[in-house]
């Protein structure tokens, strides 16, 4: 790709790009030729274009932008795709109808960075250069987790957050839906899940301006409809949601409202207003919580038509079964060593749930090795994890926290928003992140299924605050997962272009220039908090 060409300077790298001379115009005369199959990404077109140029973009038999799916192409695989751009016709084609949406992204970011904006100055004409592009993804997970049960946020703005994903090709929203904090997910069988789960008192349960101090009333839940609404919007975008509910551990919110489901149902508790890992935990010897978990999963599936579940299962303290004779008494029914072997019993009964529905269980890993056969592994603490979870046969998702994790802080600067304390995950460091290295056989790194960024929203509450500390560090994952990309150089440049796309959209990233934050207040910045060496999944 010449350097010289910004006009070509696109986030995530195309595998192959070969500039042409001139540039295609696109006008009120520019008429779309749709084949058949290739009538939702039509439809999205012109959801994206008309607005912001103007352009009817009507359809026609001899339409100058083709739109072309065509099963013979199964060399480009689910989402790659061809893009040919002439003087004369635009031909975008790919055997599936998602790639067709992925070189729909290609296409507007190589239209003026202004048609971006919600208030663009309308035109007649807008030019593409002229190119022949074939991209193919190099990896098929590539993610982003965004935190809504610490900080709830509106559908409105996850709808905003699934266009930023798919203008940067990214696949898959990871929706942390539940913890001890909060819980979002509505089940009808259940609806003090949210209507006390969901909401949170203020509580001086720590020493204000600790890391373990909440100290705001917080609250807020979806409906079925927003959800089944949103998951509609993503798919027509090629984002898959894939939502989280947190079990056996992490349910603090589940147990506010529903004391029985945990290990000492005559004591009331409050959802937490504290961050770490707490150590009240589901009953999971009490068939009771099993039903629970059997319904509220249910609900789940109905709403979520992601062929993967994730159910967490990291971060969860046994204590409460240890000391708990009806715990010990069915751990050895069950014929388990101990109490603490009801965890890995447990998630074997929850991932053959799924299994049985024909979804694929995914959970957070601490060792790598921990969490059944079916399920796929999502490894934060240690990079060699992802590879001995990969050998010993699981799909795996590497989210190493050192390369991934948005909500520890951009650099050591003490002008820098609030964030995790934890080490500095700098923009070069996620760019460098490799979910499969080379040095891996391959077999092993065949089970890699790809990357995926992390936002835990302890210390974050607004759309703006996501946006700096996931931007540009998502565009980083973004070009990485998706052409393997290495060269800092090379997407720096195009990086650099990329903000005039990220300034039409107002995102409020942090600047690449100088490498700084963006100016606060003194009052902003937090104290100094001490840093654990060993990091917390969230």
């Amino acid at each position: 790709m010449p350097a010289h060409r910004s006009d070509f300077h696109l986030v995530p790298r195309p595998t192959k790009i070969s500039p042409r001379p001139g540039h295609f115009t696109l006008g009120h005369d520019t008429a779309v030729r749709v084949t058949p199959g290739a009538e939702a990404a039509a439809e999205l077109l012109r959801t994206l274009l008309a607005p912001a140029t103007g352009l009817p973009l009507p359809d026609s038999p001899a339409g100058q932008f083709v739109l072309a799916l065509d099963p013979q192409l199964g060399g480009l695989g689910a989402e790659g795709y061809g893009l040919t751009i002439g003087p004369h016709a635009v031909l975008l084609r790919a055997g599936n109808l998602t790639g067709l949406l992925r070189g729909m992204q290609t296409v507007r970011q190589l239209l003026p960075a202004a048609t971006l904006s919600e208030n663009p100055a309308r035109t007649d004409r807008l030019r593409l250069p002229c190119a022949e592009i074939t991209d193919v993804p190099r990896h098929s997970w590539r993610g982003a987790m965004l935190d809504v049960a610490r900080h709830y946020q509106p559908v409105s703005y996850l709808r905003r957050y699934v266009d930023l994903l798919a203008l940067h090709k990214l696949n898959v929203l990871h929706l942390h839906l539940t913890d001890d904090q909060g819980w979002r997910m509505p089940v009808p069988a259940y609806p003090r899940l949210t209507e006390v789960g969901g909401h949170r008192a203020q509580s001086m349960t720590g020493p204000a301006g600790s890391d373990l101090y909440d100290g705001r009333p917080h609250g807020g839940s979806y409906t079925r409809a927003e959800l089944t609404d949103l998951v509609g919007y993503a798919a027509a975008r090629g984002v898959t949601v894939v939502p989280e509910i947190e079990m056996p551990g992490h349910v603090r919110a589940a147990l506010a409202a529903y004391p029985w489901l945990g290990n000492d149902p005559g004591r009331p508790l409050d959802v937490w207003t504290r961050w770490g890992v707490c150590d009240t935990v589901l009953a999971v010897h009490d068939d009771r919580v099993l039903d629970f978990c059997r319904t509220v999963l249910e609900e789940v599936m109905d709403v979520f038509d992601s062929p993967y579940v994730h159910v967490g299962g990291e971060e969860c303290p046994t204590t409460e079964w240890e000391r708990s004779p009806a715990a010990r008494a069915r751990a050895a029914a069950e014929g388990l060593p101990g109490p603490r072997a009801l965890h890995g019993w447990f998630m074997g009964r929850i991932g053959a749930l799924l299994a049985e529905h024909g979804r694929t269980p995914v959970g957070w890993a601490e060792t790598g090795t921990e969490l059944p056969a079916e399920f796929t592994v999502m490894t934060w603490r240690d990079s060699a994890h992802a590879f001995d979870a990969a050998r010993r046969g699981n799909e795996v998702v590497n989210a190493h926290y050192l390369s991934t994790y948005l909500d520890y802080p951009q650099s050591d600067d003490p002008g820098e928003p609030p964030a995790q304390p934890g080490a500095v995950v700098d923009l070069r460091a996620v760019h460098t992140h490799e979910p499969a290295p080379d040095t891996w056989e391959q077999a092993t790194a065949a089970r890699v299924l790809g990357a995926q960024a992390q936002l835990w929203t302890e210390f974050v509450t607004t759309p703006d605050h996501i946006e700096y500390l996931t931007y540009p560090r998502l565009c980083a994952l973004a070009d990485r997962s998706w052409s393997g990309a290495a060269d800092w150089s090379d997407f720096m440049d195009r990086l650099r272009t990329h903000t005039a796309r990220l300034d039409s959209l107002g995102v409020t990233y942090r600047p690449l220039s100088p490498l700084s934050p963006r100016p606060r207040t003194a009052a902003a910045v937090p104290p100094a908090r001490p840093r654990p060496s060993t990091p917390h999944r969230s």
